[in-house]
């Protein structure tokens, strides 16, 4: 075993009588984890918050089956929904918000406003407004009352139709009609209308002309007649009326950009409306309307269509904006992905720099850092049956950055065996990536063993599902004064640590907002949950 300096760690000198804690905490109670090593059990509120900021909803990971995972998930969601409703309320506003997980957020309002009409609980956040918090965009009050019939029946409850139509209100206008109301949709416009009967917002007097406009769509696409008065469907209908011969000639020459974009008319639109391949002419046509994400995932087609270098440099511009990496809320695995599989190197320094800029909250920490990401088998499944990311890839992603801004940092990653991740100063995360392995099994209190020597505090960024045959609870190898943050990544139900106790803490999710929680520990200060500020 390693000979321990246990001098003060930069975070204990902060402290005065108390050392902080934060909000994941264990019950003191022990379980098998997945391995079948005895680990902590979580309390509910803590396993619910590391399930849901990690849970695609209907994807199975290395440990769970998808049934398994969503069933344990809304069972959670149900149970706080009666005992601790104003804490649940806010999980899922959050989660939907900052958190950016969309159908666990639409999941867990349903299962939440179910457990509490079944229980005839009062008080708390209404219903309704639970609801209409977790509705950002507007396909999802559809994708809210699919689920909803799917599980519980053509029966919607008053406050789901009510939180809906709030949500409606806010969100339905002639672009978002034109972009979401399509025929692959199990609920279209037309049909959320039909169910919630929301009344037009006031403020917004064009409303009722586009609502009718929607119904008719829906139920007599042949006499359905644009509104006068919106000039986006106007411009819509005008385009789909040019014959197929000149489309192409109208939104690639003069002014070409700014009508497909007064048309609503998005890229996978366009693709279908030309009638024929999408040129380097017909991307740069649209690419001036695109958003953050949609320009992420057409790099390979601007490359392969041969768009202007001109155009790429204004791409490139508007994906590493710090403003619009902030406004599109992406994770920062979307930018790793984007850069593995983008096959020009004119995207590769833009890439690196929007990477960057979605990492703004992981801290410059003082002293010296163990960092410890956890490369063993069961990080490599896929995020999503969508994705060939992994955890294992987010983990390296996040650990890099932490040992990047800090003062000084052993970067290490581990499994069966652990080994060292050179870096350098300034150098970027994607290239410091390409020297991460996968490395087996899951010996985190070996790795804490082989490399802890006096650090001030250890991160150690993993599923948790240690291997406690070869060294038992990894924290228990750092002297009791030095804080160690466990970030996981998958919100598995038993942990490899207690937690929420004396310099032993826990968060997780797959963006870098929990990390906001590091500065307020090793100030001395408590750190709650994120949507409690």
């Amino acid at each position: 075993m390693a000979r321990f300096n246990r001098r003060p760690s930069a975070a204990a000198s902060a402290t005065t009588s108390a050392s902080p804690v934060s909000p994941v905490r264990s019950t003191g109670r022990r379980a098998r984890n997945h391995h079948g090593s005895a680990g902590f059990v979580r309390d509910p509120r803590s396993e619910l918050f590391l399930l849901a900021v990690a849970n695609f909803v209907t994807q199975r990971t290395a440990y769970e089956g998808a049934g398994e995972r969503d069933d344990r998930f809304a069972a959670l969601v149900r149970t706080l929904a009666v005992e601790d409703p104003q804490w649940t309320a806010g999980l899922l506003g959050w989660l939907r918000g900052e958190g950016n997980m969309r159908t666990a957020s639409l999941v867990g309002a349903a299962e939440y406003v179910k457990a509490r009409l079944d229980a005839g609980a009062t008080g708390g956040p209404s219903n309704r407004q639970v609801v209409d918090s977790v509705l950002q965009r507007a396909d999802e009050p559809g994708e809210l009352l699919a689920y909803w019939t799917a599980t519980y029946g053509r029966a919607v409850p008053k406050p789901v139709k009510r939180g809906i139509a709030d949500a409606v209100r806010r969100l339905y206008s002639g672009a978002s009609l034109l972009k979401y109301d399509t025929a692959s949709k199990g609920f279209r416009f037309g049909d959320v209308l039909n169910l919630v009967h929301a009344a037009p917002d006031p403020a917004k007097p064009w409303q009722g002309e586009l609502f009718r406009h929607a119904l008719d769509r829906r139920h007599h696409p042949e006499a359905a007649e644009v509104p006068a008065g919106n000039r986006t469907l106007v411009a819509h209908r005008e385009l789909m009326a040019l014959p197929a011969a000149e489309r192409r000639a109208v939104v690639t020459g003069p002014g070409g950009a700014e009508r497909l974009a007064a048309a609503g008319m998005t890229w996978e639109a366009l693709a279908g409306w030309l009638q024929g391949p999408m040129d380097a002419a017909a991307w740069e046509s649209v690419i001036p309307s695109m958003g953050v994400m949609a320009l992420l995932r057409n790099l390979r087609n601007f490359d392969g269509a041969g768009v202007s270098d001109e155009v790429a440099a204004q791409v490139a511009a508007r994906i590493c904006d710090p403003g619009a990496v902030a406004r599109s809320r992406q994770f920062p695995f979307r930018y790793l992905a984007a850069y593995q599989h983008a096959p020009s190197l004119r995207w590769a320094y833009p890439l690196e720099q929007a990477l960057g800029h979605s990492l703004a909250s992981v801290p410059a920490l003082p002293g010296r850092t163990l960092v410890l990401v956890d490369r063993s088998g069961s990080m490599w499944s896929p995020l999503s049956d969508r994705s060939r990311l992994n955890r294992a890839d987010a983990a390296a992603v996040f650990g890099t950055a932490l040992a990047l801004r800090a003062e000084h940092a052993d970067l290490v990653q581990f499994g069966t065996d652990s080994k060292p991740v050179p870096y350098r100063r300034g150098e970027s995360v994607l290239k410091v990536l390409e020297r991460f392995e996968n490395l087996g099994g899951t010996y985190t209190a070996e790795a804490v063993r082989q490399h802890y020597r006096g650090h001030d505090r250890v991160l150690i960024v993993t599923d948790e599902q240690a291997t406690y045959g070869y060294g038992g609870d990894p924290t228990a190898l750092v002297p009791e004064e030095v804080p160690v943050y466990t970030w996981n990544l998958a919100g598995y139900r038993v942990g490899h640590a207690p937690s929420g106790s004396v310099n032993r803490h826990t968060f997780g999710g797959l963006t870098d907002a929990a990390f906001r929680m590091v500065p307020l520990i090793e100030a001395g200060r408590d750190a709650d949950w994120p949507w409690a500020g």
